[in-house]
């Protein structure tokens, strides 16, 4: 769609002036935002033949406009100007985030409940689905006389523990024969391969250790299939109910979307990797209509692994947004791959 100049800057500031209002929009409002001489009339007959193009809505007979689906996706993808995040912001995002960079779980909770917290949407981050992986290495830690934690890492960088107990004393020199041996049969193996019978001929060819390793072993198949599948970090959804926009197009539609793990993780889904806007009818979900959804992946090691979202009211600050995202999924995807230990 091709507009002149005049129409591409009174549709931006429309866009803009209700994104910070809320309130539709009238022509002297806009007059005040632009940065060219010209009269309401003009502005007027230019917001009517906007609407005629389906960017602008007109809400009520005599009230201003305000941006339409179509609307925002021409301002998203064609007039809004980036805002590039300032150091003291980077700065103020690290520090909420680095506390929780020892481990990937909590660290996707923690950007889940940052991005909450910064936006006042309802905020979700995925974890890494180790599916296409293979196993990197074993771990085992020991907790008490009896019992240690398997960790569990694969190359698609995620990082899964269990807990098993033995009937006898675990000694450092146990620990390091049964490392060893976990990691010479399992170090390189998809970790689609770990089924229960990939896990009865492991055991097999342990011989007479395989009683002593038989919960080490139950453990690790449990890690495996855990890290398999994607988890959902969900932060901040009761931020929607505070939304006008949501009271008469059904926030409990929205609310019962969020609370299902395996839509959300379709929705974020995306193999090319890179950053996406969903304004309403774009996410292909009835309950999203009226939303608007912005995902940005992050990478572990180079390859891509999940997902940190935003969903909330079309009316949001998008430059502010996206910078702020795209920055924080960078950071996430350096510090996951410092901590998955990745080239």
């Amino acid at each position: 769609m091709e507009l002149s100049e005049r129409k591409r800057k009174i549709l931006a500031a429309v866009v803009e002036l209700y994104i910070a209002s809320g309130e539709p929009v009238g022509s002297k409002s806009v007059c005040g935002a632009l940065d060219i001489n010209v009269s309401s009339a003009t502005v007027r007959n230019e917001m009517s033949a906007l609407s005629r193009l389906g960017l602008l809505e007109q809400p009520h007979t005599s009230a201003g406009r305000v941006p339409s689906q179509k609307g925002y996706r021409v301002y998203i993808d064609t007039l809004m100007k980036r805002r590039p995040i300032s150091k003291d912001e980077q700065r103020y995002l690290d520090s909420l985030i680095l506390p929780e960079a020892y481990d990937p779980e909590r660290l996707l909770e923690g950007a889940a409940r940052v991005l909450a917290s910064l936006t006042k949407y309802a905020a979700v981050s995925t974890t890494p689905n180790g599916e296409s992986g293979v196993i990197r290495a074993v771990q085992l830690v020991q907790t008490s006389r009896r019992t240690a934690m398997v960790i569990l890492m694969t190359s698609a960088g995620t990082m899964k523990s269990r807990l098993f107990r033995c009937d006898f004393d675990l000694t450092p020199e146990i620990l390091r024969v049964f490392f060893r041996l976990l990691n010479e049969k399992l170090a390189g193996v998809p970790v689609a391969d770990v089924t229960p019978a990939y896990m009865q001929s492991l055991a097999a060819s342990l011989g007479e250790m395989a009683m002593m390793m038989s919960s080490a072993l139950e453990a690790v198949a449990e890690a495996a299939q855990e890290s398999m599948r994607s988890q959902v970090c969900l932060n901040g959804e009761v931020n929607l109910l505070f939304y006008p926009e949501f009271r008469e197009t059904g926030i409990r539609r929205i609310l019962d979307f969020l609370s299902r793990p395996a839509d959300l993780c379709s929705l974020l889904a995306d193999p090319d990797g890179s950053l996406r806007v969903l304004i309403g009818r774009e996410s292909k979900r009835p309950e999203l209509q009226n939303s608007s959804v912005v995902v940005s992946p992050y990478a572990i090691g180079g390859h891509n692994a999940g997902a940190i979202a935003i969903i909330g009211p079309m009316r949001m600050n998008y430059s502010k947004i996206i910078s702020n995202m795209e920055y924080l999924s960078d950071t996430v995807s350096r510090m996951l791959t410092e901590l998955m230990d990745f080239d």
